[in-house]
């Protein structure tokens, strides 16, 4: 005991990582589909977007988005192992104008040590509820929770059982969406984590709810090549995914699908129908992050985010949607 007590007192805890505040240059997109001035695609109503660039050379890499106050007040995770917080501006006619209050800090170990290895992480889905963010890694596959502060995030202070087996899970393909279904809903409130393309032997994508009082492994039909890159959960209790393909003869493509909430449960297939597809005739690029949430009129509201890669081919960007209903 009396050396187990030494070696604690040896340990040495770095000081914060530093938060790295930059602006944020914007770039508005007042038109989606490129050269036409249609606004209405399906059930979704394009409302605007952004473009953006920052004075930060570890800016970009968007990989999941979650709002901490309804249309303004945001948290994102990086791929590259950072945390990202800023504000979304509107203009007087409720269209996205600017991010302020841009800020970063680099994921830390249990010393405070910003890590720098990718594959420890590979940050790649994200809740946020009651101030404690959910995030969901890849190639070293976990699902962790941090306290959300922005002056001083910290390592997780716990790890959640994915249920998914993890010889299942393929290194480069875990899980892109970690959602909480709505308190007063069927699930209440369970936390739902879906992987990108980890597929069961019938070629189904596995998921599972690893929260609330109906946990249990389940899988979701995957249509087509698309994959998933991040979902949340709507008013009603359907769950929202966003789907991106890539193929090099027609580069790459977006989906929204709609999953029945009703078929997410336990042992059971969740499928849905194809909402809205885009290709590179519209304004998308790698889109990876979405959250769902009410404006103050009431609009069921769809934001989106692409992750660039860090590359000079790429860009990062925000677009914003009604969701009406049909």
């Amino acid at each position: 005991a009396l050396l187990l007590c030494l070696k604690d007192a040896e340990v040495a805890y770095a000081d914060p990582a530093p938060v790295e505040r930059m602006e944020i240059n914007s770039r508005r997109i007042d038109r989606f589909l490129i050269g036409r001035d249609e606004t209405r695609f399906g059930p979704l109503e394009f409302v605007g977007g952004l473009e953006m660039t920052a004075s930060s050379r570890n800016f970009g890499a968007l990989s999941a988005f979650r709002f901490l106050k309804p249309g303004s007040d945001f948290l994102a995770v990086a791929d590259t192992g950072f945390w990202i917080f800023g504000t979304v501006r509107h203009d007087e006619d409720g269209k996205p104008a600017a991010i302020d209050n841009a800020r970063m800090v680099q994921m830390v170990d249990e010393t405070g040590a910003p890590i720098t290895a990718k594959w420890e992480v590979d940050a790649e889905g994200l809740d946020v509820h009651d101030r404690v963010a959910t995030v969901g890694f890849e190639r070293k596959h976990r699902i962790a929770q941090f306290r959300i502060d922005p002056d001083h995030m910290k390592a997780p202070f716990r790890q959640l059982d994915f249920l998914v087996p993890a010889r299942e899970l393929r290194q480069n393909r875990g899980f892109e969406t970690v959602t909480r279904a709505n308190a007063e809903g069927q699930h209440k409130g369970g936390l739902v984590v879906v992987s990108e393309k980890s597929l069961d032997k019938n070629g189904n994508i596995f998921a599972a709810i690893i929260e609330g009082p109906h946990k249990g492994v389940f899988t979701v039909r995957r249509v087509g090549d698309f994959d998933i890159t991040d979902g949340a959960f709507l008013p009603d209790g359907d769950l929202l995914l966003l789907e991106r393909s890539y193929r090099l003869s027609e580069g790459v493509k977006m989906r929204l699908r709609r999953i029945s909430g009703e078929t997410i449960a336990k042992d059971r297939l969740a499928d849905g129908p194809v909402l809205f597809e885009a290709d590179m005739s519209y304004q998308i690029d790698n889109m990876e992050g979405m959250d769902v949430w009410r404006r103050e009129d009431g609009k069921t509201m769809v934001s989106l985010v692409s992750d660039d890669n860090h590359s000079p081919l790429q860009r990062t960007l925000y677009l914003e949607f009604i969701l009406h209903d049909e």
